[in-house]
């Protein structure tokens, strides 16, 4: 395995939920005194994957920094170095072009890509149609499904079930890249397969008895997670959490939420709420976080990933009105 200078974020380097995670530790020129297998991760799920996969035996390095959207970010020098200094490069193709592109430029032998992993699906348009839309309407949506008619939905971490599978697929990978540690590689998977498969029990229970099925989010990360649990996505803008909703979007939004019982706009931490607010405050709304899990911040309701879910699975249960 490569031994070099490992730059890990601190969030990264916490205990996540399944153990001490020692492969990981603080920014140190110590720190490259031993041989780990060297994952480069894209982003915060993909960092939580590696880490609980490979455990003690792996070093985790995340490309996005916590606090940054992962979506805008852009590879600087020192991160293609240490691409091509890694055992691994595990990434989310489709979500950070930057990313995609670096990966596919460098001569890491060992490349996971999680979208290949599990099925993605088109979401379509934010946008659903409602009985009395004009024709404008219509062909603004038109516009924007035919400008995102190839964007699958990356989202595929909000999904427990579908976060599973590419666990599955990344524990195969880890065993097969670095065969000596093999035996821990499939036991830690199978120890996170069965906490997620925890995790689904409880929003699968938590869910299926509320007031109202739909909900307002910021931007379209929860598709996979509402269809999941028979639950309606409505979200202000699109893929893209920096796109700005267009007037009647809003508009179209303010009489949704009459007609379903709409009680809360949701909104995140690594992106402006500003939209949300000001929906929210028009349509005499309440607002709330649903946090698409993209990075792990002080700001965050948990630590790690599970605790995150669990505070998003709270926050849906008091906006749905769960009995």
């Amino acid at each position: 395995m490569n031994v070099r200078r490992r730059l890990i974020p601190a969030a990264a380097a916490a205990s996540l939920g399944l153990g001490s995670l020692t492969a990981c530790s603080s920014d140190s020129a110590a720190t490259g005194n031993t041989e780990k297998f060297d994952v480069v991760a894209s982003f915060y799920p993909m960092a939580f994957l590696a880490e609980q996969i490979g455990g003690d035996h792996a070093n985790v390095t995340s490309l996005t920094e916590p606090g940054q959207e992962p979506h805008d970010l852009e590879i600087s020098t020192q991160q293609r170095a240490q691409l091509e200094e890694a055992d691994a490069a595990l990434f989310l193709k489709g979500l950070q072009p930057a990313v995609d592109e670096a990966v596919s430029q460098t001569g890491i032998k060992t490349k996971i890509d999680a979208a290949g992993l599990t099925t993605l699906e088109d979401h379509g348009s934010t946008e659903h149609e409602h009985a009395g839309e004009g024709e404008e309407g219509h062909a603004e949506e038109k516009g924007h499904a035919e400008e995102e008619e190839h964007a699958r939905d990356p989202h595929i971490w909000l999904d427990p079930v579908k976060y599973a599978e590419v666990a599955e697929g990344v524990g195969k990978a880890f065993e097969k890249a670095d065969p000596d540690h093999a035996a821990d590689y499939k036991k830690n998977t199978a120890a996170l397969v069965k906490k997620l498969n925890g995790l689904d029990g409880e929003f699968e229970n938590g869910l299926k008895d509320t007031k109202t099925k739909v909900f307002f989010t910021n931007h379209a990360a929860f598709g996979y997670l509402a269809e999941r649990y028979g639950l309606t996505q409505e979200a202000i803008s699109g893929l893209d959490p920096e796109s700005e909703p267009s007037g009647a979007r809003v508009k179209e939004l303010q009489q949704e939420a009459k007609a379903d019982g709409v009680t809360t706009v949701f909104y995140e931490t690594l992106v402006s709420d500003k939209t949300a607010k000001t929906l929210a405050k028009d349509a005499k709304l309440k607002t709330d976080v649903l946090d698409p899990l993209e990075g792990i911040t002080d700001k965050s309701r948990g630590d790690d990933y599970f605790q995150v879910m669990e505070a998003n699975l709270k926050a849906l249960q008091a906006a749905l009105g769960a009995k």
